[in-house]
């Protein structure tokens, strides 16, 4: 077995440590020209202008100006800005939309390109990009730790992942405390997501023994926090927990790369709307139990080392987790008719899908889309 591994992401980890962005920076010899890219939710409550007053000077520009799932358009406008006001680096803050757009604006700002021309389209992205300083509101898309930065055409219909070396941060300040104000359900969704990073990761054709460890620690933590979190949202050992295994699982995915579930995540939500994490834990149970025997038991040793007798049996925990957190486990509310649930099965052949360790057929895809659709 030949295998590589690499994690250029310095990590802090820990409650309070937002407060080192102006430190993190000027260790980076970086005192002034940062923009921070900041959902909206940020902008208004005042927390933005608070990170802004706290960097003394280093941050000068916030944006917010972008939507849930950034579109192409955004990240060009936020380039824009970079470029019209000589930025120097990126803080990008909030969940998985504020670091996908900041990834891709951090890099395309040195082109006069439009990040259209990279965007499902196979050409590779320029390595030369301005630092990054990720500050994770959400234990969720592990994307603080990840080169990946998924958009969306909305003009074309078309939602994908663009990876690239040069969208991995430079550093990651993970702050639990930041994710204390984020509601029941997006932390629910959130941290679905993160349970199917870690699984999938292990199961990936691309796995390899640093990532699989990184797995085996993350997934039993949403097991045991992710209803805490739910239920309890200023419990700070649930809070603390969900962050830790947010950042592992995403140092487990990020070479392997995701796979089955997530392959089917994309049109769930980009005909549908279902958040993306939901979306990747709606067939994650599913996926279970056709990938329970392959690679020669691995994925049994996987369910095993987690706490599970099976993979059946953790299959079903998947499952009661959904139902415990509030999260969909099926579409029969969407009506779905033949023609779409054609189009789910079509648009689901997604490059991840060809990572999954068992061939997943469109025979396989619409038995499991028409037992979604008859399921509450």
């Amino acid at each position: 077995m030949l295998w590589d591994y690499q994690q250029p992401v310095a990590i802090r980890f820990g409650n309070g440590r937002v407060r080192e962005i102006k430190d993190v920076a000027a260790e980076m010899g970086l005192t002034e020209g940062g923009l921070l890219v900041s959902e909206r939710l940020f902008a208004q409550n005042g927390t933005a202008e608070r990170i802004v007053k706290d960097s003394e000077g280093a941050i000068t520009e916030i944006f917010s100006d972008f939507s849930p799932n950034p579109d192409v358009t955004e990240v060009d406008k936020a380039a824009a800005l970079i470029r019209d006001k000589h930025l120097k680096f990126v803080v990008a803050m909030g969940g998985g939309s504020a670091m996908d757009l900041a990834k891709s604006a951090a890099s395309i700002a040195l082109t006069n390109d439009s990040i259209t021309e990279y965007h499902g389209t196979g050409k590779a992205m320029p390595q030369e990009h301005l630092p990054i300083i990720a500050v994770p509101t959400t234990a969720g898309t592990g994307s603080e730790v990840t080169c990946v930065s998924v958009l969306t055409n909305r003009v074309l219909g078309k939602k994908a992942p663009i990876v690239s070396d040069g969208f991995f941060p430079s550093v990651a300040i993970i702050d639990p405390e930041l994710t204390y104000s984020v509601p029941p359900h997006v932390t629910a969704s959130t941290g679905m997501d993160v349970l199917s990073q870690a699984i999938e990761g292990y199961w990936s054709k691309g796995h390899q023994p640093i990532c699989d460890a990184c797995a085996i620690h993350a997934a039993p933590l949403v097991f045991k926090y992710l209803p805490i979190a739910v239920a309890e949202p200023d419990n700070a050992e649930a809070r603390q927990k969900m962050c830790e295994a947010s950042v592992i699982a995403g140092l487990a995915f990020t070479l392997p790369k995701t796979t089955s579930s997530h392959a089917c995540s994309f049109p769930l939500t980009n005909i549908h709307g279902i958040p993306h994490g939901e979306a990747c834990g709606l067939t994650l149970d599913w996926f279970a139990r056709v990938n329970k025997d392959a690679q020669h038991g691995r994925v049994q040793e996987f369910a095993r080392a987690i706490g599970f007798e099976d993979v059946d049996a953790m299959a079903d925990a998947i499952h009661e987790l959904k139902v415990k957190v509030g999260l969909r486990t099926g579409l029969k509310d969407l009506n779905l008719n033949a023609d779409q649930i054609a189009d789910l099965v079509r648009i689901s052949r997604h490059p991840n899908l060809y990572n999954n360790p068992v061939e997943i057929t469109d025979e396989m895809l619409q038995e499991m889309y028409e037992h979604l659709a008859a399921t509450d």
